[in-house]
């Protein structure tokens, strides 16, 4: 019997959603996916959105025809619906049943869990960036301009070394590892460098496979 499914894609700013920049890897993963278990994607929603704002008039559409069509929600990564515990949580007290690709057999507990991972790394990259800034400020450098510019080097220095990493971790999902858990435990294997040189961890491979959809 044929699954249906309505996808829904977000992206943060609207220069991302003009360029296709991170939509196009979001579609292709949903559409692999629904193609590999012979579903079908009914229609679509695309959101320019920071994962911050809770109010989201694309989801709150794409929510409203998988209801109407009795279809499930297709996502690419979970980090696309929000960073968010409590939003997560609130989305799944619709009773509205929704996948994310990165994950497809999580169930409850674990969608609380990458959601609580996702929340904790927005906080810890604010917390970095904030650090940062006052480093520098207590340093004499006058912030505005050049804070900004450090920040967004700590950005394009993460950015830089998951578009390195990427060969790699496409070639693992090829084979099977679809997984954030079955990528992590695979690298290690393998050892495939982390960004510090040591193991890699379920939140470390995370962050790296959010920055390649972003």
């Amino acid at each position: 019997m044929t699954q249906f499914f309505v996808a829904y894609f977000r992206v943060s700013t609207a220069r991302q959603g003009q360029s296709g920049l991170g939509l196009e890897a979001q579609r292709q993963a949903v559409n692999t996916f629904a193609a590999r278990h012979e579903g079908e994607v009914l229609t679509e929603f695309v959101e320019v959105e920071s994962g911050k704002r809770n109010d989201r008039p694309q989801l709150a559409a794409a929510l409203a025809e998988c209801k109407r069509k009795r279809a499930t929600l297709l996502i690419a990564k979970l980090d696309r619906l929000a960073r968010n515990v409590a939003f997560v949580a609130q989305l799944m007290e619709t009773g509205i049943p929704f996948l994310a690709v990165d994950m497809p057999t999580a169930d409850r507990f674990m969608l609380h869990v990458y959601a609580a991972m996702a929340e904790e790394e927005a906080r810890r990259i604010g917390a970095r960036t904030k650090a940062a800034l006052a480093a520098a400020k207590a340093r004499g450098t006058v912030l505005g301009t050049h804070g900004r510019e450090l920040a967004r080097r700590n950005v394009e220095t993460a950015q830089a070394f998951a578009m390195t990493i990427e060969p790699a971790i496409r070639s693992l999902q090829a084979e099977g590892f679809a997984t954030v858990r079955a990528l992590t435990e695979e690298m290690n294997r393998r050892a495939i460098p982390t960004p510090g040189g040591g193991k890699w961890h379920l939140g470390t491979v995370h962050r790296v496979l959010t920055r390649l959809a972003a």
